[in-house]
């Protein structure tokens, strides 16, 4: 039995779960998602949590146990509290605004490089040279940062380039010289 999976993931007050087949529909203050999941696994909600099991005991339906579990917990943190990636821009004329809800950074090209954000994803830019991107799916957010993140990735010499907020970049040694 997986570990995570056999957890049931709890529902906190104002978040309203509907299950329709396999389709799982959260509703919070934040707003609403829905997801496809697969037909493995089933999900029932029982009071203020949902407890999620195998149908059968095939390969299949164990590799996605647990994923279907935090996929479901995911959701309703999500549209209960949100979540939110911060990337710190590093470099000399490095730099991040906002045109409306396009993010346009300035990273050593010769022209600027622009992010429109998906669906339910909203920038914010504090001095120049942070950018938090919020949002209430998981995947979509840690997706964006790391599309921004990979228009230019820390290099290694200098560490210049778009990082994530905390994120250690491994430094190498330049030339030696004489």
């Amino acid at each position: 039995m997986s570990r995570i999976g056999k957890q049931p993931v709890p529902v906190p007050k104002g978040v309203t779960v509907t299950i329709n087949d396999q389709t799982v529909t959260v509703k919070g203050s934040k707003g609403e998602l829905s997801r496809e999941l697969p037909s493995e696994i089933a999900f029932v909600q029982e009071g203020e949590e949902i407890l999620v099991t195998r149908r059968n005991d095939s390969r299949n339906a164990k590799q996605r146990h647990g994923l279907v579990r935090t996929l479901i917990a995911n959701m309703v943190e999500g549209v209960s509290k949100g979540y939110e990636k911060k990337l710190e821009i590093q470099g000399v004329g490095y730099r991040a605004s906002l045109q409306g809800q396009k993010l346009v950074m300035a990273l050593g090209y010769s022209h600027p490089v622009e992010f429109d954000p998906p669906a339910g994803i909203q920038f914010a830019v504090e001095k120049n040279t942070s950018v938090t991107i919020t949002g209430i799916d998981k995947e979509v957010v840690g997706n964006t940062a790391a599309t921004i993140r990979a228009a230019r990735p820390p290099e290694p010499y200098k560490g210049k380039g778009v990082r994530y907020l905390g994120e250690q970049v491994r430094r190498k040694a330049g030339k030696a010289g004489k």
